[in-house]
């Protein structure tokens, strides 16, 4: 457990936000398992890796348990989130915390480095809609080194298989229901509680005047995701994971 002299638990707040995630997403950490897998198989075990839309830092702290040698610049916009990464970060030099919109042209200005092995996403990208999260598979194209890798794990909808994906969302619905009763917490009462914490409140607060209740933006299908990728500069790329609703797609440069 991590305690700083605000007396604020920062790894509470980080399994808070885990168990929160997961009552979406319940394979979250096959996805993270399979992303690192991936990163030690193209770049290896001491990467400079680009946390993208890093949001507590989940990602960040993934990768460095598994390799120590690594180093993270993790990107977000969200004060409230940045300030749990901060907290749980502090003291540690192998990270860099950087607050920028990926809606700017210029956010890349502000990164520590011109390149990386490895920029990495999770569950994030979706509430941009096509045209910016097309501009910006340029930018990260740009940001990747020759031979580096882009990961972005993510709701992904194909859109062809209707009656699939309505099954498949009736299930997963039942699911989340059952874990509810059992004391779960959604999105909106984890925000709830984060606004009643005296270091997190005026954050949280910031954070909804940016983003309001939920930012939403388009899912296309990994297909689509794909595509863009290949116009953008990367040689190849595939999904290297997938649930029924969610996919892990590798771009590599």
């Amino acid at each position: 457990m991590t305690t700083t002299g605000t007396g604020t638990d920062w790894q509470a707040w980080q399994k808070s936000w885990d168990r929160q995630q997961e009552w979406y997403m319940p394979d979250r950490e096959d996805r993270f398992r399979i992303m690192l897998d991936m990163v030690e198989a193209l770049v290896g075990r001491e990467p400079r890796v680009l946390d993208l839309a890093c949001g507590t830092g989940t990602v960040t702290a993934r990768l460095l348990a598994r390799f120590p040698g690594a180093t993270s610049t993790g990107v977000d916009l969200d004060p409230a989130l940045l300030t749990i990464a901060e907290g749980t970060f502090a003291g540690d030099d192998r990270v860099t915390l950087v607050t920028a919109d990926l809606k700017d042209p210029d956010w890349r200005a502000r990164l520590p480095y011109d390149s990386y092995d490895a920029v990495l996403t999770a569950t994030a990208l979706h509430w941009l809609h096509s045209e910016p999260l097309a501009a910006l598979y340029g930018q990260v194209a740009e940001l990747v080194r020759d031979g580096g890798v882009f990961m972005n794990a993510d709701h992904m909808i194909d859109d062809t298989t209707p009656r699939i994906n309505a099954a498949e969302r009736v299930l997963r619905h039942a699911r989340m229901d059952r874990a509810r009763t059992e004391g779960a917490l959604d999105w909106a009462e984890w925000w709830r509680l984060a606004a009643q914490d005296p270091v997190l409140a005026e954050p949280t607060a910031r954070r909804f005047e940016i983003y309001g209740e939920h930012a939403d933006g388009d899912m296309p299908s990994s297909r689509r995701h794909t595509q863009e990728l290949l116009a953008r500069g990367f040689s190849e790329a595939r999904a290297v994971w997938c649930s029924p609703s969610d996919t892990l797609l590798l771009a590599l440069k």
